[in-house]
């Protein structure tokens, strides 16, 4: 089983967005059995609570689900079990990297790198806007899902091989 995790600064807007749609993706092509999907927070400011009722309904209108999300903090485990560890911007990259262990560093990248319409390097917070930055964040998050899928698929592959 091949886990991504992503990550933003509470786990209500962002990094729950994108499990959503990355879920879905991985259902699509058929690697459910595959790949599994989770999403955390570097920061304890809303563990426990359901997603940014915006981030919801942005998503709900793309087909996204993220209703079900409880909010949770990184741990010590997420860093050994995830083989892909995707941050939302750079603050949550750096954060990542100050407590994962060196052995698991190779692990952590912006998910943006993954992009393949959008130059921008992160995915933009948008709790504190409105509701055009929650479909903004899902621009991003949508297209650079898409570039994760292509390597998680190959790896996939290679695991099936093997």
């Amino acid at each position: 089983m091949h886990k991504v995790l992503f990550v933003c600064t509470g786990n209500i807007c962002r990094s729950p967005s994108a499990q959503g749609v990355f879920q879905h993706l991985i259902d699509e092509a058929g690697l459910a059995d595959a790949v599994s999907v989770d999403s955390v927070a570097t920061h304890h400011f809303h563990v426990g609570e359901a997603p940014d009722a915006r981030a919801q309904a942005a998503a709900r209108k793309r087909g996204y689900d993220i209703s079900t999300h409880v909010a949770r903090q990184i741990t010590a485990d997420d860093f050994r079990e995830a083989d892909l560890i995707l941050a939302m911007d750079w603050e949550n990259l750096s954060a990542l990297q100050q407590r994962c262990p060196k052995v698991y560093q190779h692990k952590l990248m912006l998910l943006m790198r993954f992009s393949n319409e959008y130059e921008e390097a992160t995915v933009p917070d948008p709790y504190y806007g409105g509701p055009e930055g929650f479909n903004k964040v899902l621009d991003y998050i949508e297209d650079s899902c898409q570039g994760v899928l292509e390597l998680v698929r190959k790896r996939a592959l290679q695991y099936q091989a093997a």
